[in-house]
């Protein structure tokens, strides 16, 4: 049955009367509420002891130098993962470290996840990519861009699992870089791309270690019956979104969150397909800026956003813009404002094709991923199996505690066990 329009007005002014009147967030709340989010996922705590390896030592391009690694996350399973490291090192101290968070079909083998790697690399910092949950290494077929995590069923409560393992995820992967030699702990930031924009939003407002986040592809959250909220990917996206309902002004509060934390840019294509649904473009963040900043308590660390014309869903933590945020908020050892000003770019459609790269055709149009200026040039291509950590061979010995399938079964025991103790 369709609500009465009067009605439904009715409701909008009161909900907004209760935003207009929420008093700002104290450092008491701001730790309640975030463990309030890690509880509502199943978020382990404390986070499961690392146990990092390092399988081998490669280098992809000149300027860096890289490591393929592994280390623990939920039940006992491990993820597989790439570090790039400049080479050399910057001199003057530890350097930053950036965490690449994929979307859907995304891993360590994504265009984005290796060009990002080099090209920040080359900019000084410390850059980790790993396979998402059920892709890659971590798919019961060792493949890439098959959504395997899609295929999960099961009640709300699964899904909040599944999204509690992607958030586990990335703090171990901040876990993995604050421990490193090399790394400033206190400047660890990380870039979120579509379904990783979703998880990262979840993941910087709980976070404290997380520096600067960058949310493309995404990052416009709303209240109930929003994009997140009807997401058809009702796992990872839809169901885990409706599951903060027990937040006031859920979206306004996630970004105060983030804001308690440090800075975040939103950064999108006014023709993405994850923005174009709102149809609002300023008015929707400005009022969001509005209502986080009052729970925040004032303007300082609330998010910055920004649109690019004629463009669509892309990983645009790579494009200029972005770039020349983090520079000014999180800082390239090696690049300064005016040097990302001057940096070239490289057209990613035509890099692709040029070097043979493996890419989802979907997205590789003009629009969208393909049309993307990434920052840095003279960039190498690659083979999907030079990212591998393990060869086939040692992958079958691994197996069982990589998949996503041997998450499922612990998470399904797990669930079972909670809800007939």
């Amino acid at each position: 049955m369709t609500a009465n329009p009067l009605v439904k007005r009715i409701l909008l002014f009161f909900v907004a009367l209760g935003w207009s009147q929420a008093e700002a967030l104290t450092p008491e709340r701001v730790a309640e509420l975030r463990n309030q989010i890690r509880e509502n996922f199943f978020v382990p705590n404390p986070l499961p002891a690392l146990d990092a390896k390092t399988h081998r030592h490669f280098a992809p391009a000149p300027g860096v130098v890289t490591e393929a690694v592994t280390y623990a996350t939920e039940f006992g399973t491990r993820v597989p993962a790439i570090l790039y490291l400049p080479d050399p090192l910057p001199a003057g101290g530890k350097i930053p470290g950036f965490v690449v968070v994929c979307g859907h079909g995304g891993d360590k083998y994504s265009w984005y996840s290796y060009f990002t790697g080099v090209a920040f690399a080359r900019g000084g910092v410390a850059v980790l990519t790993y396979d998402q949950a059920g892709e890659g290494e971590r798919n019961s077929a060792r493949a890439s861009g098959t959504r395997e995590h899609d295929q999960l069923k099961g009640d709300a409560a699964l899904a909040r699992r599944l999204c509690g393992l992607m958030l586990t995820d990335v703090f171990q992967a901040v876990s993995y870089l604050a421990a490193l030699p090399e790394v400033d702990p206190a400047r660890i930031g990380a870039g979120g791309y579509s379904m990783g924009s979703f998880v990262l939003a979840l993941a910087g407002a709980v976070e404290p270690r997380l520096t600067a986040c960058v949310l493309a592809g995404g990052g416009n959250l709303g209240g109930p019956g929003d994009y997140w909220d009807s997401s058809t990917k009702t796992m990872c996206q839809g169901l885990p979104s409706q599951s903060l309902a027990f937040l006031a002004d859920r979206a306004a509060t996630i970004y105060a969150l983030h804001a308690a934390r440090g800075p975040t840019f939103i950064w999108n294509g006014r023709l993405d397909i994850t923005i174009v649904p709102q149809k609002t473009y300023e008015p929707f963040f400005d009022d969001l800026r509005a209502r986080t900043t009052q729970l925040h308590g004032s303007k300082a660390g609330v998010f910055d956003y920004g649109f690019q014309d004629n463009t669509g869903h892309r990983p645009g933590f790579l494009e200029r813009p972005a770039v020349l945020w983090l520079a000014n908020h999180f800082g390239f050892p090696n690049w300064s404002e005016a040097t990302v000003r001057a940096l070239p770019t490289t057209h990613i459609g035509e890099w692709v094709e040029q070097h043979h790269i493996a890419a989802d055709k979907t997205y590789m149009v003009e629009l969208m991923e393909g049309g993307t200026c990434a920052i840095g040039d003279h960039v190498p291509g690659y083979l999907h199996e030079d990212l591998s950590v393990f060869t086939p061979t040692e992958w079958e010995q691994h197996k069982p505690e990589l998949t996503f399938a041997a998450w499922t079964a612990a998470a399904k025991s797990a669930q079972a066990q909670k809800t007939n103790p």
